[in-house]
């Protein structure tokens, strides 16, 4: 699986509204000059955020966007699930049921299956909170 810059970007910007939570609507340009990130591919990314119900937006002189939940209800599984569409790391899985015609006799499917529900456990263990709290590496997987 890897994540594209729509994806990181999201999450960066999705960070950035979280340590200025208290502060209300966040205007975009503040966003993209303290992340370093195009204003022009942050609007891009919005309609992404906005659709996965991530993001308030407020038009106007005051306007801007904040999180539309506190920032501690907020996973990197959605964000990153709302960026990217599917985080499955195999096509075959984007379908369900799955509509690969060798599916039943796959074997390494179980294997896909596998590797998929630890991604999903791990990015759900991760929120906006954790992150700006900087307690990430309590999440460290072992096997």
């Amino acid at each position: 699986m890897k994540i594209s810059t729509r994806g990181r970007y999201s999450l960066r910007m999705m960070i950035d509204l979280a340590q200025h939570y208290n502060e209300g609507y966040i205007a975009l340009k503040d966003i993209s000059e303290r992340q370093d990130l195009s204003k022009k591919y942050l609007e891009q990314i919005i309609p992404f955020l906005s659709r996965g119900n991530l993001l308030k937006a407020n038009k106007g002189h005051l306007g801007g966007y904040m999180l539309a939940k506190e920032p501690s209800e907020v996973t990197v599984r959605e964000i990153l699930e709302s960026a990217e569409g599917s985080l499955t790391p195999v096509s075959c899985m984007d379908d369900c049921p799955n509509l690969c015609d060798k599916c039943e006799d796959c074997l390494t499917l179980p294997i896909y299956k596998g590797l998929y529900e630890r991604i999903l456990q791990y990015l759900d263990g991760i929120t906006l909170e954790d992150i700006i709290n900087r307690q990430v590496s309590d999440f460290t997987y072992h096997i």
